[in-house]
């Protein structure tokens, strides 16, 4: 077991080694720190060394430390007592069914419980010799012992007998009492029953699929008669190939002796236990038959009960449905899938209006922009005419001869001529302007 760290500190020991104060309230805080370190010492101890009963004597002679004892270890029993971490181990197995007291290996004798208690809260000392079992520690190891069956070959079967059990617990449980305080547990726990058949011990576990285990019945007797049975006609026929086999080398051995007398009555032996061999082989054929039918048996007892439980729930599920209600029920669906319809297309059709609006608000948008350009002396001006503004009798621009495209060749001669013309042209339009300014301008011809 490894010690706490502050094992190797005399002054911390010597205060934890101390006996406790007759009243908690002179100094709690000691009193606790005191109490906190032996429980867990205590607890840690019995985990290292696999077990899950510790008695004081024990105790005192683990934790001896420089020829002394802790003098407080009696009352940190009676407080882990008084807090449910620890129970006697009579009180323990007196909890349970007592046709369990007849089996039970370890056992102190169970004396009535209105004792038991009356010492547990009305003693002051601890006996050296009485054994509790720690709780905490008797839980894990039924887990453990629960998942190593459940993993191992006897999983498949309800009943395994007490001594292999004992072999497959070898790893969890230390020693025979140590597996009847872990089976006392799963019996608290409803997960395996024990009785005696024939005087032997048997165990039942509880099954997959179920949530406690039953008692043990007739045909879980017949089937572990029948499971048994299997296994010694199975070592017996393992036996007689065995022998069979030494036969036939004794007879090639004394063949090759020259000893063939004998090595005929070795063959003759061999012929025998072979006969013998064929009929505990035909034997155990006819039982494992049996129990491949059982196996079948149980699966479909286990498929009825299935098919029971499906129809009754079914049954209830359905109670209060019936062929008209799901017709108008229906009916009811396809009505509001018909409005839910209508719906989408009375939205969609908001939907194209409003994007319609939206267009000519956008015009106008763009009109008034437009306007909003226009400078507001522009906008107090008249508006333009788009009428002919000429006066009666004025040529249009389409009844004036065409201009010539031709190539004109015109003397100097000529050109002075022309421009003697127009200069004579120009001054009488000028005078004519000076001496009537308002009577209408006539082009000069």
């Amino acid at each position: 077991m490894s010690l706490p760290p502050e094992w190797d500190d005399d002054e911390r020991m010597n205060f934890l080694f101390s006996d406790f104060k007759e009243n908690r309230d002179v100094n709690t805080t000691d009193w606790d720190s005191k109490m906190d370190f032996w429980t867990a010492l205590i607890v840690k101890s019995c985990r290292d060394r696999g077990s899950v009963c510790v008695n004081l004597r024990e105790l005192s002679r683990t934790f001896r430390r420089k020829e002394r004892a802790p003098l407080g270890l009696g009352t940190v029993l009676q407080s882990m007592s008084r807090c449910g971490r620890i129970q006697r181990e009579s009180e323990f197995a007196a909890n349970v069914d007592c046709g369990w007291l007849s089996w039970g290996v370890g056992l102190l004798l169970v004396k009535p419980l209105k004792w038991t208690f009356s010492t547990l809260l009305g003693s002051s000392r601890v006996s050296v010799e009485e054994s509790f079992v720690v709780i905490e520690l008797v839980k894990e190891k039924a887990a453990e012992l629960l998942r190593v069956y459940r993993s191992s070959e006897f999983s498949s079967c309800a009943i395994v007998s007490f001594q292999e059990l004992c072999g497959l617990s070898s790893d969890v449980c230390a020693d025979e009492s140590t597996l009847c305080m872990v089976l006392l547990q799963l019996q608290r726990d409803k997960q395996v029953t024990v009785s005696l058949h024939e005087g032997e011990k048997i165990v039942k576990f509880c099954q997959p699929g179920q949530d406690r285990v039953s008692p043990v019945s007739d045909v879980d007797v017949g089937i572990y008669q029948l499971q048994r049975s299997e296994t010694l006609l199975g070592e017996r026929l393992d036996k007689l190939n065995q022998e069979a086999d030494r036969s036939k080398e004794e007879a090639r051995t004394l063949l090759q002796e020259g000893k063939k007398p004998q090595a005929l009555r070795c063959l003759r032996g061999r012929k025998r236990v072979e006969k013998r061999a064929d009929s505990l082989l035909a034997q155990l054929e006819s039982i494992r038959g049996i129990l491949d039918r059982i196996a079948q048996s149980q699966t479909d007892k286990m498929v009825v009960q299935a098919y029971q439980a499906g129809v009754a729930a079914l049954r209830l599920s359905l109670k209060d449905v019936t062929v008209e209600r799901a017709e108008s029920l229906v009916d009811q669906i396809q009505e509001l899938c018909d409005t839910q319809d209508e719906v989408n297309q009375t939205i969609s059709g908001g939907v194209t209006a409003a994007d319609e609006d939206m267009d000519e608000l956008e015009e106008e948008l763009k009109s008034l922009l437009d306007e909003s350009k226009t400078p507001d002396y522009v906008s107090d001006l008249p508006a333009v005419p788009d009428n002919d503004l000429r006066p009666p009798g004025e040529p249009t621009v389409a009844s004036l001869p065409a201009v010539h495209q031709k190539n004109l060749s015109i003397s100097e001669e000529q050109l002075e001529e022309e421009l003697s013309h127009l200069t004579l042209t120009e001054s009488g339009f000028a005078r004519s302007k000076a001496t009537s300014p308002n009577r209408r301008l006539e082009p000069a011809q």
